[in-house]
Order: C-alpha cells, then sequence, then structure tokens
C-alpha cells in the first residue's frame, strides 16, 4: 500500500471519517501532495479568496493537468486530502523533499508564495506558513526569499 494510501486510512480511522474510495494512481501522489500544500497556503488566513483560488487553478493546471477541469479535479482531491491530514509535514514527505530536484521544490515554494500573495493582502500568518514550508523543503533564508521575489514576479507560471 503506497504511503499515501496508508495516510488517508490513517486520519480516516483516527477522525471517524469513511474510508476513502478512490485510489491515487502510481506517480500523482507527489503531485496531489504539492497540490495540497497549495490549498493548504491558500486557506492559511481562513478565507480562499476568488482570487487565491483562480491562482491555484492556473498554477496547478501549469505544472501538473492538461485542462482547467483536470486542474480543478486535483485541487478537489487536494482539498479533501489536505482537510484530512492539516500536517504540512506528511504532505512534504509526500513530495519528496529528499528526492525531487532542487528546481522542483523552488518551484513549489515559488507557487506557494505565488498563491499566498494572489489576494494583494498576504498575511502574517500566510507569510509564516510559506517560510515554514520553505524550511521543510530543505532551504535557507536567502533561498526563501529567492522564492519568494520569484512567486510574486512570476505568479502565473512560478
Amino acid at each position: 500500500m503506497a504511503l499515501l494510501q496508508r495516510l488517508l486510512a490513517y486520519a480516516s480511522s483516527a477522525f471517524g471519517l469513511p474510508a476513502p474510495a478512490e485510489t491515487v494512481p502510481d506517480g500523482s501522489e507527489e503531485h496531489l501532495a504539492a497540490t495540497a500544500l497549495l490549498v493548504h497556503v491558500a486557506r492559511a488566513d481562513g478565507v480562499l479568496d476568488p482570487a487565491e483560488s483562480e491562482r491555484l487553478v492556473r498554477l496547478v493546471r501549469r505544472r501538473y493537468a492538461e485542462s482547467d477541469a483536470e486542474a480543478q479535479g486535483l485541487i478537489e482531491r487536494a482539498a479533501a486530502f489536505e482537510a484530512q491530514t492539516r500536517d504540512m509535514t506528511s504532505l512534504v514527505e509526500l513530495i519528496g523533499s529528499d528526492g525531487s530536484s532542487p528546481e522542483e521544490r523552488t518551484r513549489l515554494l515559488a507557487m506557494a508564495w505565488s498563491v499566498a500573495g494572489a489576494d494583494g493582502d498576504l498575511h502574517e500568518f500566510e507569510e509564516a506558513l510559506v517560510w515554514r514550508l520553505g524550511k521543510l523543503l530543505g532551504f535557507d533564508e536567502p533561498a526563501i526569499a529567492a522564492a519568494r521575489d520569484r512567486g510574486f514576479r512570476e505568479p502565473a507560471g512560478a
């Protein structure tokens, strides 16, 4: 059983939720986990602003999907998974922060900054959350700041 399925089963039993019906195809766990991290960032200030939702769809489509409908489906699955786990560390482990390339991790961090700032108001909690994500991804402070600049400079294609 893949790690993601084990985590879903654990979250379901721990919180008394129904067992997840949908399995994740091989090779897409990382995309689901990365999208769940972006959803987590988008929800960080307690409000999923329309601008954040729109940015999320554009970023997911550009990196992980071939159509808006596919991106929306991935976001919906990721949102359900994120709601069950609520654990950023587990999500980072699923994307394989040690095995993924520095460029992929930088791109994900820039995407997180882009989502956090999509509504034009970077809340202090959002900033702290994305900074923590950068640390979990293995970056030092200058690299996190560079990813922030990249995410704000290239919001649609981070």
